[in-house]
């Protein structure tokens, strides 16, 4: 299991989106299945400035805890945004390519950490 901190960043991390409207959010465990990231967060937006709105308050959300992405992909365009944490990567789709690359049947061995369940207490789901 990650460590308690873990838990709570990516409880902060599907909390702020989801206060963004996030639709969907999965958090999926990598671990022993990826060498690059522990975690996914993904979510869905209901449009290009949705997503963009999304992913930019998250990164202004988390900075003042010193966490800052390592790496920004997409957020021009607004349709995926990829934002690289080292330890977690959050996905803000539109739906339409959310529906198009399918991460989560990709990903289909890793197990679902449910939005409701990122504090990891196995409740909720």
């Amino acid at each position: 299991m990650a460590e308690p901190g873990t838990f709570g960043v990516l409880s902060r991390v599907v909390d702020a989106l989801l206060g963004r409207k996030a639709v969907d959010p999965v958090v999926l465990d990598l671990r022993g299945l990826c060498a690059a990231t522990d975690y996914f967060v993904i979510v869905s937006g209901t449009s290009n400035a949705h997503v963009r709105g999304m992913a930019e308050y998250l990164v202004s959300a988390l900075a003042p805890s010193g966490i800052e992405p390592h790496h920004v992909e997409g957020l021009a365009q607004g349709r995926w945004v990829l934002l690289d944490y080292v330890d977690f990567v959050v996905h803000v789709f539109h739906p339409e390519l959310r529906d198009f690359y399918q991460l989560e049947r990709l990903w289909g061995d890793a197990p679902v950490v449910a939005a409701g369940d990122a504090d990891g207490t196995g409740a909720g789901g």
